[in-house]
């Protein structure tokens, strides 16, 4: 997929835990790894806003494009 999520790497530099994040943005742990592997098809804009909020980051900070070969 051309869409890499580096979310991990973002929780990881702020010292959060995924369990943290989910409660605070009030998504299933289930839902949040599956954004976290990539394997997720569609993030709502509200979730994205939500994460960015509590992370404090931008948007570009956890999602990357990188175009398929």
């Amino acid at each position: 997929m051309a869409i890499i999520v580096n979310l991990d790497v973002v929780l990881a530099q702020r010292k959060v835990s995924s369990k943290a994040l989910a409660e605070a943005v009030g998504i299933t742990p289930q839902n949040l790894s599956i954004l976290k592997t990539g394997k997720a098809k569609a993030i709502r804009f509200s979730t994205l806003e939500a994460i960015c909020r509590f992370l404090e980051c931008q948007p570009g900070e956890i999602l990357e494009y990188s175009p398929d070969e």
